[in-house]
């Protein structure tokens, strides 16, 4: 009986265990699943806002190819306007901004294939040897005469065509140069004209990732700051790190704005507020910067166990702000006063850690939050000058760690030329 009883003993213990083990990896699945779940629906909202920024693009490369086709088939009378389309599509297809610059380079390049096609094949024939040593010397003139990337694709291209297809299509470089012209004039006339993009709407909706972004890694460092949570905050910094594909984005959008409104007379009264925009590029991917300096010094701050005054988290949760009311009153056109202020609460708060006393890792942390805060009033429109005085004043007198903090500084709304 006594052996019996120690073996049941042992068999509920082990069950026991497997129910303990399996409600352990229940857990972890369903975390799991959870984490899988949360991807999916942010690679769907990725993927959805790529498609909403690339829709206007597509719309005009639409309109471009069978406008190109109808002027060069029915106007110019070229029976088959293959050139055209192509032309046109290829000029829309480069990123927004460069879409002149490339027009003139898709007809240098033409030109430059013509070219080396002809002289090659009146010399040496066609053929499978020849057509290699047309490519070749294309893309060695073209390299040789500083094209760039484009010409040089161009032109090999070009001289494929102009060997392959002259034994069996008379009189081809005329019409493949007056293509060339046709596609890419017809681009630009699309671009300017007929289906011109609203230029703030495409760069608001350019910058909103790369905003996004900054404000929620701002957020969870705040938290991790709170929580002492170096993983947390590690995971920011990972994250903030991976901000290339964000930025690019934002400057290339703003190059193409900067050409639709040169060249669209519709949208010529929005020159200022692009300029605007333009202008606070360069301070955005600086607090991005700086950014990331803050939330590496703070993963040491917590490594270290130096001491986090409350008022620091506060003051990093403010700057996350600051970035959100940015974006926001960039899209509304509005003055960013809401962002300045955020900005400017943040170097308060800054100051009031820095008076309860902080260490060296704190020190370059609050150091950091006086910067980008900075930056942010730049990119609000702000001088540099003046958004270093606003920062020196809300931060207060304070030289070392451990100095009474005294009152907080009266926010003060700085002023600037209005938006547009």
């Amino acid at each position: 009986m006594t052996v019996a009883r120690r073996g049941l003993s042992r068999l509920l213990r082990r069950d026991g265990a497997r129910d303990g083990r399996s409600d352990v990896d229940t857990a972890r699945i369903a975390g799991t699943m959870a984490q899988l779940h949360h991807r999916s629906k942010a690679t769907l909202r990725d993927r959805l806002h790529r498609v909403r920024l690339s829709l206007g693009l597509a719309a005009q490369a639409g309109l471009a190819a069978g406008l190109s086709w109808v002027a060069a088939h029915e106007l110019l009378g070229n029976p088959q306007p293959v050139f055209a389309p192509i032309s046109a599509v290829g000029t829309l297809a480069v990123s927004v901004g460069q879409r002149f610059r490339r027009t003139i380079e898709l007809i240098l390049g033409v030109g430059v294939g013509v070219f080396v096609g002809d002289l090659l094949i009146y010399f040496l024939g066609t053929g499978p040897w020849q057509l290699g040593l047309v490519v070749t010397s294309a893309i060695v003139l073209t390299v040789f005469a500083g094209g760039s990337v484009a010409i040089v694709i161009q032109a090999a291209a070009t001289a494929v065509l102009i060997v392959t297809l002259s034994p069996s299509v008379e009189d081809l470089e005329i019409p493949r140069f007056i293509d060339a012209i046709v596609g890419g004039s017809i681009a630009l006339l699309v671009t300017a004209i007929l289906l011109p993009l609203n230029p703030l709407r495409v760069l608001n909706r350019a910058a909103r990732p790369a905003l996004d972004l900054l404000a929620a890694q701002l957020d969870a460092a705040a938290d991790g700051l709170r929580e002492r949570d170096a993983g947390k905050i590690q995971s920011a910094l990972d994250r903030l790190r991976d901000n290339k594909e964000e930025l690019a984005t934002f400057s290339e959008a703003i190059e193409g704005a900067k050409e639709t409104a040169l060249l669209s007379p519709a949208r010529w009264h929005r020159r200022s507020e692009l300029t605007h925009y333009a202008e606070a590029a360069e301070p955005i991917d600086r607090a991005m910067r700086n950014s990331g300096t803050l939330i590496r010094r703070a993963v040491t701050l917590v490594e270290d166990d130096e001491p986090i005054p409350e008022p620091m988290p506060d003051a990093v949760d403010h700057l996350a702000e600051a970035v959100r009311q940015l974006q926001k009153e960039f899209a509304q056109g509005e003055e960013p006063e809401q962002a300045r202020e955020r900005s400017l609460r943040a170097v308060s708060e800054a100051g009031r850690a820095y008076g309860d006393g902080v260490g060296f890792s704190g020190s370059v942390v609050v150091a950091q939050v006086r910067t980008t805060a900075s930056d942010l009033l730049v990119a609000s429109g702000i001088s540099q000058e003046e958004a270093n005085r606003l920062v020196r004043r809300s931060f207060g007198e304070l030289d070392r760690p451990g100095a009474p903090a005294g009152p907080e500084p009266a926010v003060q709304r700085p002023t600037a030329p209005p938006v547009g």
